[in-house]
């Protein structure tokens, strides 16, 4: 699926990484523990969470995630936005609630890691 379908089904807005969207994401992930998105997101996911900390984008980084979507709306600090542009990791914002916004994506064929449950 590319970021722009990720996008579109979520209605979200763009808050960096436009230049991305074309982007091809794997699978997706979903938590709001940092510790949880390592078992929740693999290289080349996009990763829907309501927590906004650096370490969380720092994190996201060496996993190798390719997009972060920020779910029920909590706009992120500038700070986490330019970190994550700094990295060149787009960053979406949805209104949806993160449950929502994953059954979606699930809906539309976007799988999460098989076998991790």
């Amino acid at each position: 699926m590319k970021l722009y379908e990720v996008k579109n089904i979520l209605k979200a807005e763009v808050l960096a990484g436009e230049e991305h969207l074309n982007e091809t994401v794997v699978g997706g992930g979903s938590a709001d523990l940092t510790e949880d998105m390592l078992s929740a997101v693999a290289k080349g996911s996009v990763f829907l969470t309501g927590l906004h900390s650096t370490e969380f984008i720092r994190t996201a980084q060496i996993i190798g995630v390719t997009a972060i979507v920020f779910v029920r709306g909590k706009r992120p600090r500038q700070n986490i936005i330019d970190l994550a542009e700094s990295f060149n990791m787009p960053v979406l914002l949805t209104e949806y609630p993160m449950f929502a916004a994953s059954g979606l994506l699930y809906m539309e064929g976007l799988r999460g890691l098989e076998g991790s449950w």
